[in-house]
């Protein structure tokens, strides 16, 4: 039996695609039977570092484009049986803090909790995920010890980390979230889930 690779997930919790990825990967671990490799990063480091922009930017006045954004992520919906996410209405939302705290949640480990958490109060339930008394509060409500975990994300070996992946992910090819990765094989945005689901179970 060969091993199959683990597929990685990069992702930062200010982009809505990367929300509905992490609602449709269960399943998708179901049927191949690998769990995913979840890797915190910072999109804005990589839009530096790749002179790129967040899609509503990007999107800003062309038309017929945002229109089927919306199309596709409709099918996507359908496609993986996942809920639509709620707009935050704090959007763009400054993620630095909760995604240094994810790191902290992986050396605490409570990841997946956190993932879990993080992910709800940006785009089931949105609040001002920047504002670190809003954060708190929303994190300690989903049971998990918020203030540690942010005392921690300001350790500077937690930062470094951060900044690790990031450039990593950027050294890779990587130049926005959600981005996955099979070996080498790089996949980009929420449409490629099925490309990886293939990919890995050698389809």
């Amino acid at each position: 039996m060969l091993t199959r690779t683990a597929p990685q997930f990069l992702f930062d919790f200010g982009s809505p695609n990367a929300y509905l990825s992490h609602l449709a990967i269960p399943a998708i671990e179901q049927r191949i039977g690998v769990k995913f490799e979840y890797v915190p990063i910072l999109l804005g480091g990589i839009f530096k570092a790749t002179n790129n922009k967040s899609p509503a930017e990007t999107l800003a006045g062309v038309k017929n484009k945002r229109e089927f954004q919306a199309v596709e992520t409709e099918r996507f919906i359908k496609r993986f049986h996942v809920q639509p996410y709620v707009f935050n209405p704090f959007f763009p939302v400054n993620t630095l803090n909760l995604m240094r705290a994810a790191i902290a949640a992986q050396v605490e480990g409570v990841f997946e909790r956190y993932v879990d958490a993080a992910f709800h109060h940006m785009w089931r339930e949105p609040k001002k995920m920047d504002d670190p008394e809003v954060a708190a509060t929303a994190l300690a409500s989903s049971g998990l010890d918020a203030q540690k975990l942010f005392a921690r994300a300001q350790e500077p070996e937690v930062k470094a980390k951060l900044i690790k992946n990031t450039e990593e992910a950027v050294a890779r090819g990587a130049f926005g979230s959600p981005t996955f990765f099979v070996g080498n094989e790089m996949f980009f945005g929420k449409e490629q889930l099925r490309e990886v689901e293939e990919m890995v179970s050698g389809k």
